[in-house]
């Protein structure tokens, strides 16, 4: 059984939101991470039926991908409450740059928002009566922290390190250092005393050495061949846009590969423009062979479980 501070609760989303995590003490009612904006009210409820008539105080972000700030904006019109971001992010929320804020290069959404201060690796903040030291956690995505607490032993690991993996590498498909960064957040991670890892997809766990282990094979097999992350990165972003929309067809999700920066990115390393629509096709059926997605027609629906 895991157990967590008393001041903590984590509420486990899916992969549409990212887990959200709560922490409480008398001072301040922190959240972390607020997942996508198709489930605001969701996360909106959760916390409302954790706090009570207690105003949420504080949003911190670990990144700003969708699916981990997409409910920011709805909590904050319900509490006045103060916003921290990653603070190589603040240029981008002040101007509000989609395509820098990479909502329009994955084809997501996210209600603006605006923030009151921002946090960097080697910061440290006071969560539910806890000390956190942020940890810089490049790789999925450049700017990405990492909150630790050395006297729990509890890592807040948003998507460098999920019990099976971790979150697409995002910069490799454009031509920057990604797999680097990421072994090197995992070698970062197993340098930690970690008791406790609540990742920002799945549930928590305790089992850090082969979940570490995994990790380092996942990395050493794309950077092998680097179309692996690519399509990866495919996949995912068609099964997240159909767990959003729920149903989409083929045409539409064809033209997406147009549109969405990252998905063009990723479908022109693994094939001519020409080839498009057959290479959609195998990613479709091999998803749907999965169990991962449905076809009915020429429409793709999301999963039904």
């Amino acid at each position: 059984m895991i157990t967590l501070p008393a001041s903590m609760r984590v509420f486990e989303r899916g992969w549409l939101s990212s887990n959200n995590v709560l922490l409480v003490d008398e001072a301040c009612a922190a959240l972390v991470d607020t997942g996508y904006a198709s489930h605001a009210q969701q996360t909106l409820a959760l916390v409302q039926r954790a706090l009570g008539e207690r105003p949420l105080d504080l949003i911190v972000n670990t990144h700003l991908h969708s699916d981990h700030c997409g409910g920011n904006a709805l909590l904050q019109a319900t509490w006045p409450c103060r916003t921290a971001i990653p603070s190589l992010e603040a240029d981008a929320v002040r101007a509000w740059d989609e395509a820098r804020l990479t909502f329009r290069a994955t084809g997501q959404t996210c209600g603006r928002f605006g923030f009151t201060e921002t946090i960097e690796p080697g910061a440290t903040l006071t969560l539910g009566a806890l000390q956190w030291d942020v940890v810089g956690a490049p790789g999925h995505d450049p700017h990405s922290l990492m909150l630790y607490c050395p006297a729990e032993r509890v890592l807040i690991s948003a998507d460098a390190l999920w019990e099976n993996g971790f979150g697409v590498i995002f910069p490799e498909l454009e031509g920057e250092s990604g797999f680097a960064e990421e072994q090197a957040v995992l070698e970062r991670i197993a340098q930690l005393d970690v008791r406790v890892v609540i990742p920002g997809h799945g549930a928590p766990f305790t089992d850090v050495l082969p979940a570490l282990e995994r990790a380092f094979s996942r990395v050493a097999w794309l950077r092998a061949d680097p179309a692996r992350n690519a399509k990866n990165a495919l996949k995912v972003l068609i099964v997240f846009k159909l767990l959003d929309v729920r149903s989409m067809t083929f045409d539409t999700l064809l033209a997406m590969l147009d549109e969405a920066d990252a998905m063009r990115a990723a479908a022109t390393m693994l094939a001519p423009r020409a080839s498009w629509p057959a290479l959609l096709a195998e990613l479709v059926d091999g998803l749907a062979k999965s169990g991962a997605l449905g076809v009915d027609g020429e429409r793709i629906l999301a999963p039904t479980a």
